[in-house]
C-alpha cells in the first residue's frame, strides 16, 4: 500500500502520517483499533440521533488515526520575500518614475537594467 505526501487525510487541520501504514504491524493496529471502537459504538448509536453517532464516528476515526498513526509534521517554509527583494522591487519603481518623468533613451536602458536584475535576483529567491 504506497501511500504519498499528497495523499495525506486532513480531519479538523490536522495531518496524519498515513506514511506509517506502509508497515504492517502499524496497519494492523489501526485496523484493530478502528474495528474495536465501531464496536463499541454499535451499542450507542440506537438511542442517539444520526448526527450525533456521525460525530461519534468520526471522532472515533480521529483518535484512532492520532494513537496508531501520529500527527504528521509540517514543514516551516524559509521566508523568501525579505528586504533584500523590497529594496529590488523599490529600485524598479524609482526607475520607472524616472523614465515617465523623462523618457530618455539612458532612462529606459536603466529601466531594463533594473528590471533585468530585480528579476534575476527574484527568480533566485524563488528556487532556493
Amino acid at each position: 500500500m504506497a501511500v504519498n505526501k499528497q495523499a495525506a487525510q486532513k480531519f479538523d487541520g490536522e495531518r496524519f502520517n498515513l506514511r506509517k501504514l506502509n508497515d504492517l504491524d502499524a496497519w494492523k493496529q489501526y485496523q484493530i483499533d478502528i474495528t474495536n471502537r465501531f464496536a463499541a459504538l454499535e451499542n450507542l448509536i440506537d438511542g442517539e440521533d444520526i448526527n450525533r453517532a456521525w460525530e461519534n464516528i468520526k471522532e472515533d476515526i480521529k483518535t484512532s488515526a492520532e494513537e496508531c498513526l501520529g500527527l504528521d509534521e509540517l514543514k516551516q517554509q524559509k521566508p523568501r520575500f525579505d528586504e533584500e527583494c523590497l529594496d529590488f522591487l523599490d529600485q524598479r519603481k524609482q526607475a520607472k518614475l524616472q523614465w515617465v518623468r523623462d523618457p530618455s533613451q539612458s532612462n529606459v536602458e536603466n529601466l531594463n537594467n533594473v528590471r533585468r536584475e530585480a528579476s534575476r535576483h527574484l527568480r533566485k529567491k524563488r528556487h532556493i
